[in-house]
């Protein structure tokens, strides 16, 4: 079987060429999928998707058209699928439904730590021989509050974490997680957590109830000084919002491993590019704030989880089954 990957990292073609290399003919590809790439698809049963491709209704008939079958996810997000069309295509649609929570969590962590004590700031001003440390003072995390918003695998994996540093937890989701709950975790309304978090995270699903769940509104609720995490999906925040609060003087740090404008940015060297997003940019200029380019599952442990799950997808819809990872389940119960 010839499989075509897209959106493949340096670090990631060994593991998927690895992965593959025994029973299937595997191209990989380090551009995204969208409707100027599609034809390098073509005579392709399977592709491999990642999370920054579009694959909206123009791109899935493309996809058809040419004899794929098959889209296998490389994420566990998968909003930028078309479902609706892929059934109406028989376009079978896999993803990884879970991976590595740890890797996600703890990068979490790193951002909020690296916003609250300055460490990008204090590592700047030392390879110039500065070592003064005005302007440096964070605060400690112990005895203040960690808002939660998602508390699933992710969510109480920094959770417990959290709660190692002996802060208070609030939570929000549609169901309290047991595991919170045994960590002391109390569940609020979303105004409450806005408003009584020092240190605020988000481990949501881009759904259209959760997007721009962070708006004007709940930012304002934010205390001035809190610090904002998103390791989530960029939609999850309004980034117009955002720059409008930091312009104002308000939150001590954010932290951010995604945006809602990635695609197309992320993943690729914009080093010798004009930035045309102006919400981007300004992001960039306010130095409280931390942007990663969607990094934080980027672990060995979760990368070659991510890939064993999607080579396990290939297997089951070669087998005409669904599971746990299956979206669109295959046309045909039998090969």
């Amino acid at each position: 079987m010839e499989i075509v990957a897209y959106g493949v990292l340096a670090d990631e073609r060994m593991l998927l060429e690895g992965a593959f290399e025994e029973r299937h003919s595997l191209r990989c590809l380090e551009l995204r999928l969208d409707r100027d790439t599609v034809a390098t698809a073509a005579g392709y049963e399977i592709v491999c998707s990642s999370v920054n491709d579009v694959l909206d209704e123009e791109v899935l008939r493309a996809l058809a058209d040419g004899g794929t079958r098959m889209i296998a996810q490389r994420a566990t997000g998968y909003n930028n699928i078309d479902l609706r069309v892929a059934a109406e295509l028989g376009l079978a649609v896999y993803r990884v439904s879970s991976y590595s929570p740890y890797s996600v969590a703890e990068f979490a962590w790193a951002l909020a730590l690296a916003a609250n004590r300055r460490v990008v700031r204090a590592v700047h001003r030392t390879r110039e021989f500065d070592f003064r440390l005005t302007g440096l003072m964070g605060r400690d995390f112990h005895g203040r509050t960690a808002g939660v918003l998602g508390t699933g695998r992710i969510g109480a994996a920094f959770a417990r974490i959290a709660a190692g540093f002996g802060m208070r937890l609030l939570g929000y989701d549609v169901a309290p997680n047991p595991e919170c709950l045994a960590l002391g975790m109390e569940y609020v309304a979303p105004e409450r957590l806005f408003a009584e978090s020092d240190l605020l995270t988000l481990h949501l699903p881009l759904l259209p109830d959760t997007h721009h769940i962070v708006d004007a509104h709940a930012l304002a609720l934010m205390k001035d000084d809190a610090i904002l995490i998103n390791t989530g999906r960029g939609g999850l925040i309004d980034a117009h919002a955002l720059v409008e609060t930091l312009r104002a003087g308000r939150l001590d740090g954010v932290g951010l491993d995604v945006y809602e404008e990635e695609a197309g940015v992320f993943f690729f060297d914009k080093s010798l590019e004009v930035m045309t997003d102006d919400t981007l940019a300004r992001l960039m200029t306010f130095n409280n704030v931390l942007l990663s380019s969607h990094q934080a599952y980027f672990t060995q442990d979760a990368v070659g989880q991510i890939v064993g799950a999607t080579a396990e997808n290939v297997k089951d819809y070669l087998a005409g089954q669904a599971g746990e990872n299956t979206l669109v389940p295959p046309a045909s119960s039998a090969r």
